[in-house]
């Protein structure tokens, strides 16, 4: 079978600032959440920190020719907030900016389009300090960066993304405190996904106040939660978590306000919420970032196995590093429900990768066929939901370069071109092979 695309399909790579860049105290960079986090000992495996993590920042030439010979028509980056703005707000870092000045030009004159993230996780330190995401504040400080970056960039940037995974953000940062800033407040929890929100949609609107021609999406992580059985508790379980993860920031950007299951769960009482704020969270987005490594099979633990009748749903066979089930059906399935359930205009995959156990390099070649396996089945799956009308515009394999993983540091291997954290030699692996030539022919087979 060879699944071919149509003409225009962004075939493409992802990464993120912190965990490729490096360069963390120079040209006036200022702290961020994840600086202090990975300084602060017992919080990432190994003691690792992004301080160089891939040297991105002075080697980016060098990555950007390895996307021209993998002959990518999209690269999704992020721009380091505490780069431009250093302490979140106010005087703007004029050197971070060039850089990212630099960068677009060389994407644009290599032919790659280039697919800026305006927040990935790496919020300025000195705005946590003042209350972080639990404050409203930082949703306007975002709105206020977002202008400054979309003023330097706009001239030439077209596409944009706002936030990157705001469940995660709320999730492991505040709730239970194993990303930055690692608090363990899960009252909060509500408070900083509305904020997020409510950032997404003050930053589209700043977007699109400069950027006349501007496409803007939000990038959401999105799990399909797949009931374990048909015993009530546990398909009632499954539409809870798929609440609580997915449709907790769905509905609101959909135009549907919170789903009512999930406030009563969480027993909040909505106070953050002011006149206007749904309606400036469900400004039209033109796009969908859509961020897909797993399903969930949902167990209620209410439940014992015997009771569950059949036919039952147990988790395949293969996991990778991450302990995450591959399933690469459940893409498909994912990028179907949301066009019949929501509608957006348009959807992209933004993210999409594996970490497995990669052996060293060896004779300039690193081999994995597991992540090869991984990436076909899902570009399969992908190419499926396209071919029944969904609008898929194009997909981003999760990472040009392996890179600093958060927690687990530099011990989890995302990249198609591997990295050598001592000298930073950067080797291809069999999976950037592979992609090369299914981007060259345009097909999957």
């Amino acid at each position: 079978m060879t699944a071919r695309v149509p003409e225009g399909f962004w075939w493409g790579v992802a990464t993120s600032a912190y965990q490729i860049e490096g360069a963390t105290t120079e040209d006036g960079r200022g702290e961020s959440i994840w600086d202090r986090f990975s300084h602060t000992p017992g919080k990432v495996l190994g003691g690792d920190t992004g301080d160089v993590a891939c040297d991105h920042y002075h080697r980016w030439r060098e990555d950007v020719a390895l996307m021209v010979e993998l002959g990518v028509g999209a690269y999704r980056f992020s721009i380091a907030w505490p780069r431009v703005l250093p302490e979140g707000r106010g005087a703007v870092n004029r050197r971070g900016l060039d850089f990212y000045d630099r960068l677009v030009d060389a994407l644009l004159e290599a032919g790659i389009r280039p697919l800026p993230t305006l927040y990935h996780w790496d919020l300025p330190q000195v705005l946590e300090d003042g209350g972080g995401w639990a404050r409203r504040s930082t949703a306007h400080a975002f709105a206020e960066y977002t202008a400054i970056v979309a003023d330097r960039l706009g001239d030439r940037v077209r596409d944009w993304f706002t936030i990157n995974e705001p469940w995660v953000v709320t999730q492991l940062g505040y709730v239970l405190g194993i990303h930055a800033p690692g608090r363990v407040e899960p009252d909060v929890g509500p408070a900083v996904a509305h904020h997020l929100l409510l950032a997404h949609g003050l930053a589209t609107e700043a977007i699109r106040a400069v950027v006349r021609d501007a496409r803007v999406g939000i990038v959401l992580n999105l799990d399909p939660m797949q009931p374990a059985s048909l015993h009530p508790a546990d398909v009632a379980e499954a539409r809870l978590q798929d609440v609580l993860m997915n449709r907790w920031y769905l509905d609101p950007i959909a135009g549907r306000g919170y789903p009512e299951e999930g406030v009563e769960f969480l027993t909040w009482d909505r106070a953050e919420v002011r006149p206007g704020d749904l309606e400036t969270i469900a400004t039209p987005i033109d796009r969908l970032g859509v961020n897909y490594y797993r399903r969930q099979v949902v167990a209620s633990p209410s439940v014992h196995d015997a009771d569950r009748p059949p036919p039952r749903i147990r988790p395949g066979p293969i996991f990778t590093e991450m302990d995450w089930e591959v399933y690469p059906p459940g893409l498909y399935d994912l990028l179907r429900r949301l066009d019949c359930d929501y509608h957006f205009p348009a959807y992209v995959v933004t993210e999409n990768g594996a970490a497995f156990p990669d052996p060293s390099p060896e004779g300039g070649r690193v081999v994995d066929p597991d992540r090869v396996a991984f990436l076909r089945g899902h570009l399969l799956a992908a190419h499926r939901a396209l071919s029944e009308g969904v609008p898929l515009e194009g997909y981003l394999v999760w990472s040009l370069l392996d890179n600093f993983e958060w927690g687990f540091g530099y011990s989890r291997r995302f990249g198609i071109i591997h990295v050598d954290f001592t000298d930073q030699t950067r080797t291809w692996k069999d999976s950037a092979v592979w992609y090369r030539r299914v981007i060259a022919e345009g097909a999957v087979s």
